[in-house]
């Protein structure tokens, strides 16, 4: 397992963050099994929010720790201050309230990664910077991120934070896959496009991609004929996607390995800090994801499977 650097966080960051909106009480022990065998192949860290499955996610994955006693082995990713029925909630006291119920169901004095789940962008970037703040003092958060934030914004709130004494934002999770969103999952998404790759580029801040392998749009299981999955076929199925499965069976062909796999080597090769955060439930798919995340692609592979060129590099 390869591992990054992220100001703040205390700890390496693996490649492969394990996702955990499945993690519910009464499976707890497949949520176990899970965890045990994500730590096995040289994984730690675990991605969960405030909100998912109702707050059982938080505590699925507290009460792991607490069994197993390893806390300080794993890296905690969660995130707070989503809507709610009423609107948007990216404001410093719901930013408290969803950290102190986290840290209270995760059964720990502090997360080493915090994120924002959604933007607000009628707040200054500046109150929500002095909250968050308040929070890293405290011990409470080592670093800070932001989940569906555009890179405009990122970069307005860190050049605020620079010139207020803060610490700033040290990554950014929004959507990054091979497949291309033709609109947003949820209201208040983010993917991310060419200048958001460019921006990232340039600034090296590391990006932590949800949803990194299309949600399986290329697992084989669908064509421009089968349309049961209303969400993807909303979201991925366009005439540029299908070209760019197709160019990802071709290069695992030559590779020897599949196309789900070189669509997550697509977002681990990028030319800066990235870790892809993967929904593998059984041993199987989490091996896939390790050899995945093995390979390596050239720039040249890169812009020819994102149809940036159509002359398919030698291998």
């Amino acid at each position: 397992m390869e591992y990054i650097e992220i100001a703040g966080a205390g700890k390496p960051i693996s490649r492969l963050i394990k996702g955990t909106d499945y993690f519910y009480h009464d499976a707890y022990e497949k949520a176990a099994t899970n965890m045990d065998a994500f730590l096995a192949i040289g994984g730690n860290t675990v991605d969960s929010a405030h909100i998912y499955c109702g707050g059982q996610s938080e505590e699925v994955l507290g009460r792991y720790m607490q069994e197993r006693g390893n806390r300080n082995e794993i890296v905690i990713l969660t995130k707070g201050a989503h809507h709610d029925q009423n609107g948007p909630r990216v404001n410093a006291d719901a930013i408290r309230s969803d950290l102190l119920t986290s840290l209270e169901r995760l059964q720990t004095e502090h997360v080493e990664l915090y994120a924002l789940h959604r933007d607000d962008p009628n707040i200054p970037v500046g109150v929500i910077l002095e909250a968050l703040n308040e929070h890293i003092e405290s011990g409470k958060i080592g670093a800070i991120g932001a989940s569906n934030w555009t890179w405009q914004r990122l970069e307005e709130a860190n050049a605020y934070a620079a010139a207020n004494g803060l610490k700033g934002f040290t990554f950014s999770s929004p959507n990054l896959s091979l497949a291309k969103a033709n609109e947003p999952f949820w209201a208040g998404c983010v993917s991310a496009d060419e200048e958001t790759l460019a921006w990232h580029e340039r600034t090296k801040l590391p990006l932590l991609s949800w949803s990194s392998q299309a949600r399986g749009f290329f697992t084989g299981r669908f064509t421009p004929e089968v349309r049961d999955n209303e969400d993807l076929v909303r979201v991925f199925y366009s005439d540029g996607n299908w070209e760019r499965l197709h160019r990802a069976e071709q290069l695992a062909a030559s590779k020897n390995t599949t196309p789900i796999q070189i669509a997550l080597a697509y977002v681990l090769n990028q030319p800066f800090p990235t870790c892809a955060l993967i929904g593998a439930q059984n041993r199987a798919e989490l091996l896939s994801c390790d050899e995945g995340s093995r390979i390596t692609l050239t720039r040249e592979e890169l812009d020819w499977l994102d149809l940036g060129s159509n002359v398919k590099p030698s291998v």
